[in-house]
């Protein structure tokens, strides 16, 4: 297996930013965007349950529909990729079958030697205490596949940009949204630096290790 060494993650880390201006013109190589995809995909979720969808969303017109919807922030007209990260809305006994599924498919067993944890997911996410937030659980769920992705960016030398300054309402109707079971969560704009965004080159401002950090 291929790794990256500690001195290039933290370079990649430290040269990411909340990209404020996007270069139009620059767009994504389409290998790299499988890979980033990809990166979506293998995010870790609890129970393995993916409670979540992706909308991958380059049509110019489309962006152009959502901008007014994102407290008309630029970036996501001049993005080259725009992610839009929706979450489960509730979990159901059919979602856990479909993943009963699944798993069964991918690891090449029967569905029915996995009743066991089926019936353990049932007891906490359908029938336990946590049915009445479900929707809060799926939306950490889906926020771990927003920071992997914007760590794969950076690995990758692509500029992203979290935004959680949208209506998701509107955006919601404006992907149609309604009856899907899903909800639009956040966004992430994907792409290039401008060259003259006056954001990339500011320091990091970030808490001492020892404000956040303990050792016990």
């Amino acid at each position: 297996m291929t790794t990256t060494t500690p001195t290039s993650l933290l370079d990649a880390l430290q040269w990411r930013y909340a990209t404020k201006r996007f270069d139009p013109a620059k767009k994504i190589p389409a290998a790299d965007w499988a890979t980033l995809e990809q990166a979506l995909i293998l995010t870790p979720s609890s129970y393995g349950l993916q409670p979540w969808k992706f909308l991958v969303i380059t049509d110019p017109v489309l962006k152009a529909k959502l901008r007014p919807a994102s407290w008309n922030q630029s970036q996501i007209e001049d993005c080259s990729h725009l992610v839009v990260f929706l979450g489960k809305e509730d979990i159901t006994e059919a979602d856990l079958d479909r993943f009963v599924a699944r798993t069964a498919e991918v690891r090449g067993v029967a569905p029915e030697s996995l009743a066991g944890y089926k019936g353990y997911m049932m007891g906490d996410l359908v029938n336990g205490p946590r049915h009445a937030v479900i929707g809060e659980w799926a939306a950490r769920q889906v926020y771990l596949a927003f920071g992997n992705f914007m760590t794969a960016a950076a690995l990758l030398g692509i500029d992203t940009c979290p935004i959680e300054g949208l209506e998701p309402a509107k955006y919601d109707e404006i992907l149609g949204l309604k009856g899907t079971g899903y909800r639009t969560l956040a966004a992430c704009p994907a792409g290039y630096r401008a060259a003259d965004d006056k954001y990339a080159s500011l320091a990091k401002v970030r808490y001492a290790a020892q404000d956040v950090i303990e050792h016990r």
